[in-house]
């Protein structure tokens, strides 16, 4: 950004920010704080105090999984195509896992946005929803797991296996916090303890029956795989995360396994089936300035073997951020689907063709709807259209905030910063409403309007703190269209 140089102790800070995933991460899990729902700081209790959650309708209009005419249209293009639902980034905790107590509800406050005080309704509604879709086949592209817990994978595939009962092949991939996550862990009270964590070897046993069991081919170096979907389709399925050592956010791809993707190539080109890669990291620069740990360590090599291939699509996820773009504008596309339990929830349709043309767009899993056929009596779910962005907001208002009260003065560059409460409950609240709007993939929608705010001009003039004004800065200049939607004809 403009005026800004980048530091090993700057670069270090990224990669501190990044631990959780892509998205950022500023409080400590395992602080006490107030009961849910409570700001757990004078500045969070005004948020809270400005912004009113109005309920719904008692009966708000249907959000059917093919609005309008959708349905006719989306079944008379897909001929001779297929029809992929992804899901990325579930963040799944076996509800055996928690307490729902204070340690628990602090990890989900200072968190990086996911709702995983209500991952179990959120990944039921969604389950239960594509099945009205009729998907050729439902994609699951890692962090399956909050932190890699064993009971959380487990628990997990027995849900999946539901889902295939009703006809819909389930296929996954593991992402960086699936596998050999010392992080796994049990909430109780105010307090989290080690869970048993999942091997390399646990998790293909586990999900044996979601891609492993039938793939057509298997990568030995990885848990890599290649599954049919049809005559005319086969999906690349690429485990690109490292967990032998230790474990670690950012993805890389083996030699060996290089050799075994084009193998791949070669074979798809001689079966004349497109190929369609997956993987759980970013194989393009999606962001800007977490590119270490989301972007493929060395993605060059990948892409120009898929280019060689004239493969036209990637599939990716990692960012928890609804995102596209195109490789120098006139290579390959990346689709990053948005995480299933950030606001606004939701999973992406892909349509793609025999003649490689492609739809994609997102859906929202329908809270409300869901609720009151399963006679919940829960405020939040029923009312979930109400409840979910200003959470959201609060969960990021709280990065921002975290970032800047720890300390009243701070050294950037050769300038002291010193900010006021006030400077800092402004500054908080523009960063939460564009860092929400940007992972709808929908940041253009704000953009304009938050910049005149008083809050975004601190942010300017101090640069402070720093990783979070790049953040905020590269989302302001990014923001030029919605990301939900992409056709290739």
């Amino acid at each position: 950004m403009k005026g800004i140089k980048w530091t090993a102790g700057i670069l270090a800070a990224t990669l501190c920010l990044g631990a959780a995933g892509c998205g950022i991460q500023t409080g400590t899990e395992g602080q006490r704080r107030p009961e849910a729902g409570s700001q757990g700081s004078q500045a969070g209790t005004k948020l809270a105090e400005q912004e009113t959650v109005k309920p719904t309708s008692p009966q708000p209009q249907e959000i059917e999984p093919f609005p309008d005419n959708e349905k006719e249209v989306a079944a008379e293009r897909l001929k001779g195509g297929k029809r992929i639902i992804l899901m990325t980034d579930i963040h799944y905790l076996s509800s055996s896992l928690t307490d729902m107590g204070e340690g628990f509800q602090s990890m989900v406050d200072h968190g990086d946005g996911k709702l995983t005080n209500y991952v179990w309704e959120i990944t039921d509604a969604a389950l239960e929803q594509i099945k009205l879709q009729t998907p050729d086949v439902l994609i699951l592209s890692g962090d399956l797991t909050l932190q890699g817990e064993k009971k959380s994978h487990e628990e997990l595939a027995e849900k999946l296996e539901k889902v295939e009962e009703a006809g819909i092949p389930v296929v996954v991939i593991p992402g960086n916090h699936d596998i050999n996550n010392p992080s796994a862990s049990v909430y109780s009270g105010g307090e989290r303890y080690p869970a048993e964590l999942t091997t390399a070897r646990d998790f293909e046993r586990i999900y044996a029956e979601f891609g492993y069991n039938e793939a057509d081919s298997r990568d030995t170096y990885s848990l890599s795989y290649t599954y049919d979907l049809g005559p005319s389709m086969r999906l690349l399925m690429l485990d690109t995360c490292q967990y032998k050592y230790g474990n670690k956010v950012g993805g890389m791809i083996q030699t060996e396994t290089y050799e075994w993707i084009g193998e791949q190539l070669e074979k798809a080109r001689e079966d004349g089936v497109i190929l369609l890669p997956v993987a759980h990291h970013n194989l393009l620069e999606q962001s800007k300035v977490y590119v270490d740990d989301c972007t493929i360590e060395h993605s060059e090599e990948l892409i120009q073997m898929l280019e060689a291939e004239n493969i036209p699509l990637f599939l990716s996820g990692h960012l928890h951020v609804q995102h596209f773009m195109r490789n120098k504008d006139i290579g390959i596309y990346e689709i990053v689907t948005s995480s299933l339990t950030t606001p606004p929830c939701q999973y992406g349709v892909l349509e793609y063709m025999e003649d490689e043309s492609f739809y994609y767009d997102t859906r929202q899993v329908d809270m409300e709807k869901w609720a009151r056929k399963h006679h919940s009596k829960d405020e939040n779910l029923l009312n979930f259209n109400t409840y979910s962005p200003p959470t959201l907001n609060r969960i990021f208002y709280n990065q921002a905030y975290d970032a800047m009260k720890n300390s009243v003065e701070e050294e950037t560059g050769s300038v002291f910063v010193k900010l006021t409460e006030e400077e800092k409950q402004q500054m908080s609240k523009v960063y939460a409403d564009i860092n929400a709007a940007c992972y709808a993939g929908k940041a253009y929608e704000v953009v304009e309007e938050a910049v005149k705010e008083p809050g975004y001009g601190m942010w300017k003039e101090y640069c402070y703190p720093i990783i979070l004004y790049q953040y905020l800065e590269y989302i302001v200049e990014d923001a030029v269209m919605d990301y939900n939607h992409l056709i290739r004809e």
